[in-house]
This record gives C-alpha cells, sequence and structure tokens, in this order.
C-alpha cells in the first residue's frame, strides 16, 4: 500500500520547516517511518561543482547515485510529476510529509502567523486543507492548532492517516 502524502503550506518564513521538522521527530519517536519532501525550484543543485557525482551528472549521465555505508542520495533526470515522484521514491514509509506544493491536489496542512507581512490565509476556499495551525484569531471551517501544538498535530495526522492509530 502506497503512503499517503500530506503537505504543509504556507508563506514564506511562516515556520513550514521547524513545524514539520517537530512533527517528524514526533511521529518517529512513535516507531513510525516518515519520508519527507521539500519542493524546490526548477534547476537546483544538490551536488557541490568540482566533486565526481557533479563531474558524472555534467558529463552525461542520466542518474548519479552517491553511496556511502548508511545513506544514499540520487540525482536523476525524471520528467514525472510531483506526485508520481514522490509515491515512487519513498513507497517503502509510512506517510510522506511534503514542504510546498500549494498548488498540488493533495491533503493539506497551513500554517499561518500574524508577524507574517501576509494578511489572511492561503487556503481559505481551498478544499484539501485539513487542518490549520496559527497564532491569529483566524477560523476556517477544519481543525485548528497552536503554533506549538507539536503532539495534538501529530496525534491529527496519526489519527486521519496512519493506519488509525493502530502503530
Amino acid at each position: 500500500m502506497k503512503p499517503k502524502i500530506i503537505t504543509i503550506v504556507g508563506k514564506s518564513n511562516s515556520g513550514k520547516t521547524t513545524l514539520l521538522e517537530k512533527v517528524i521527530t514526533h511521529l518517529t519517536q512513535k516507531g513510525y517511518k516518515i519520508g519527507s519532501v521539500k519542493h524546490a525550484h526548477d534547476r537546483f543543485e544538490t551536488d557541490k561543482e568540482g566533486k565526481d557525482s557533479w563531474r558524472h551528472k555534467k558529463a552525461g549521465a542520466a542518474s548519479t547515485l552517491v553511496i556511502s555505508e548508511d545513506k544514499i542520495a540520487m540525482i536523476k533526470d525524471d520528467k514525472a510529476s510531483h506526485l508520481e515522484k514522490m509515491k515512487f521514491y519513498l513507497d517503502d514509509n509510512d506517510i510522506i510529509l511534503a514542504e510546498g506544493f500549494k498548488r498540488q491536489n493533495l491533503p493539506k496542512i497551513e500554517i499561518f502567523r500574524t508577524q507574517s507581512v501576509h494578511k489572511e490565509p492561503l487556503c481559505g476556499g481551498d478544499e484539501n486543507l485539513i487542518a490549520f495551525v496559527t497564532n491569529s484569531d483566524y477560523k476556517l471551517d477544519v481543525p485548528t492548532f497552536g503554533i506549538e501544538d507539536i503532539i495534538e498535530i501529530a496525534d491529527f495526522i496519526e489519527l486521519n492517516f496512519l493506519n488509525h492509530g493502530t502503530k
């Protein structure tokens, strides 16, 4: 069974990475295997110029795999959709938590902070919004959590997306 995918969305500097980091830690401590994805802009590079793997890719390799005793990293030409890539490469996880992808047709948890330069949430009318994390008085028609409600957010994900809390 393919893992479900939940996206964490919000404006720049709203705290998406911090929230995701804390939720991953909590769910991992409960025994779940979490895959994570970070949306990147086109043409990003993860390898350093001049390194052997960078040289292999620049020479024309369609795929480059860097392997150590306990880690792998792959750079691969892949024209599949974001969703197809997530499901294919992370199918051995219990769930995939993705940062970004606000335009994808996936369940979304939005984080919205009042000190942000943005005056209103991104996903107020999005039917894929499943939860709202905020320090504001905004009320949306989904479960709402405070910025520091990490255990409650992780429990919400577990109950609704991870085998109904049977782990």
